[in-house]
């Protein structure tokens, strides 16, 4: 029996995975390919499904999202994984592609977002007893949301600074998510239900992870793609703009107008970068009147489990 709890779940999550890591190359839907794997998906979410609501002993009781600090926060940490990894995953191609930072550079210059969740994970753990968790989380968003917000004004001429700032406020802010969130998540949580919440918790932190990176690198070609035909449509003659520009461009000359596509390249990518951090921080801001669902408990859990952060 267990084996074949494990062969649904397995079914269900393994198609999810290869969708998310193929749809920027089998383009979404245009492929049969990703058909294929969505009817496996839905196929094995449907037969986990009926196993959960109507096997004696179920892979995972169905009682588990009753808890309604455990389903908020099941909500909450999918969002922290889509914007956990995928900002992690756009960072070092725009660094390196855009601002021309070679691999220890980059290395160095994101280094600072680790720094700033380990210092929020320590400080948080020790005021915790102190302050509500609903209001660290709170505060946790509102800094996330912030670097976001100043990432969406990163342009090619800027020095590293505000890369720097930027990674480290991200860093506090999901530092005081994470650890207040993983508390109260299983803080009202029946204890006989915390080892498959755990692991159910860190599944769909996976899952958003998975998500989140395919959206962001979807929306990136694309977003290249539709900006760079809109920047190139006003190189042409006629554009008074051109000609003060470039001369030799607005004249037809093949290496001025190499030139200038190299410019319309980069723009086109900066901007779909900067469109990437705008859509996170949307999904950041939405995130906030969940905090409302959560529960405060009433007394602190001996054996809450310790929830990890990849």
């Amino acid at each position: 029996m267990t084996f074949w709890r494990v062969r649904c779940c397995r079914r269900r999550n393994c198609p999810i995975g290869i969708i998310t890591s193929s749809t920027g190359d089998a383009d979404w839907f245009s492929s049969a390919e990703i058909w294929i794997e969505l009817g496996l998906a839905i196929s094995g979410f449907w037969v986990f499904t009926i196993h959960v609501l109507s096997a004696e002993n179920p892979f995972i009781d169905p009682k588990i999202f009753l808890d309604r600090n455990f389903a908020t926060g099941l909500v909450f940490i999918f969002i922290i994984g889509v914007i956990l990894l995928a900002s992690l995953a756009l960072l070092p191609p725009m660094l390196s592609t855009i601002f021309g930072y070679p691999t220890i550079t980059t290395g160095v210059v994101m280094a600072p977002r680790g720094v700033g969740t380990m210092i929020s994970m320590l400080v948080v753990g020790r005021i915790m007893h102190r302050i509500d968790a609903r209001l660290l989380v709170m505060i946790g968003l509102g800094l996330t949301a912030q670097s976001l917000y100043t990432m969406s004004g990163f342009s090619p001429q800027m020095d590293n600074w505000l890369t720097l700032t930027s990674g480290v406020i991200q860093g506090l802010g999901l530092g005081l998510v994470f650890v207040p969130l993983s508390t109260i998540a299983f803080a009202t949580l029946d204890v006989r239900f915390r080892t498959d919440a755990t692991a159910l918790f860190s599944l769909v932190r996976n899952i958003g992870s998975s998500i989140g990176i395919s959206i962001v690198s979807v929306m990136l070609v694309r977003n290249t793609q539709i900006n760079h035909a809109e920047l190139s449509a006003h190189i042409n003659p006629f554009n008074p703009n051109l000609w003060a520009a470039s001369p030799a461009a607005a004249g037809g000359d093949p290496a001025a107008l190499s030139q200038i596509d190299g410019l319309v390249n980069q723009q086109s990518l900066m901007i779909s970068y900067i469109n990437d951090f705008q859509l996170m921080m949307v999904v950041t801001l939405v995130a906030f009147p969940l905090v409302f669902l959560l529960r405060k408990p009433q007394k602190a859990s001996a054996a809450a489990p310790a929830a990890h952060i990849d």
